[in-house]
Parts: C-alpha cells; structure tokens; sequence
C-alpha cells in the first residue's frame, strides 16, 4: 500500500494524531446562540474565556473553536446548536478532516455548502 493509500484510509482528523468528533444528532445539539457564553479551560486556554455570541464574528468563532478541540460529544451538545451550525456552516474555517467528518455524518453541512457555493457562483 503506498502512502496516498494510507493517507485516505485514515480517520478525518481535527489535527495530527487526533480524530475528529462528529455529534451523532444535529438535533441534540441545544447549546447557547446569544448573550455571553464562558466557555471552559479546556476548549479555550485563557484567562477570561467569555464569548459575547450576539457578535456574529464571535459566534463564529466560538463554532470553530468547539469543533476544532471538543474531546465528547457532552462538549459538542453544550456548546453547538444544530441550526446555528448549520447556517454557519458554510463561513466556517475549520481543518479539512473536521470538515469532512461532519459532512460524511450530517448530509445538511454538505446541502448548505453547496448552497452558499451556488449562491456565490
């Protein structure tokens, strides 16, 4: 099996050595869209971790975030909200391997992709 093989046969990962999480259930995800959000050391590693989500650059920002460094799928549930991420999908700048998981599992980021691309095109 020469390298390409390899390369394409593995996980969609979020970076090097780590895998992408994919939530099982654009439904399931209920987490904030307005007002100011703290989210934990964990998934953001400064001193003050609160996010005013009315700003939409902000909110953007924080999907990508979360998308990026969430380890369960508790973190994907708290932090995303299914129609948010959808509309925000197509804006969202996000490593390939994540953005190729989540489209593998949830047939809408890939409608509403297409979407923005035709509506651009």
């Amino acid at each position: 099996m020469d390298r390409r093989d390899r390369r394409s046969a593995a996980p969609p990962s979020a970076r090097p050595g780590r895998r992408a999480l994919v939530a099982p259930d654009l439904t399931a995800l209920a987490g904030p869209t307005s007002g100011v959000a703290v989210l934990p050391h964990r998934l953001f590693w400064q001193a003050d971790r609160r996010i005013e989500l009315d700003n939409p650059h902000l909110l953007q920002w924080m999907y990508e975030t979360v998308l990026r460094e969430a380890s369960t799928t508790e973190e994907l549930r708290a932090w995303l909200d299914g129609p948010t991420l959808v509309r925000l999908w197509p804006q969202l700048f996000l490593p390939r391997g994540v953005r190729q998981a989540w489209e593998q599992r949830h047939p809408a980021l890939r409608a509403a992709d297409r979407r923005a691309m035709t509506a651009a095109g």
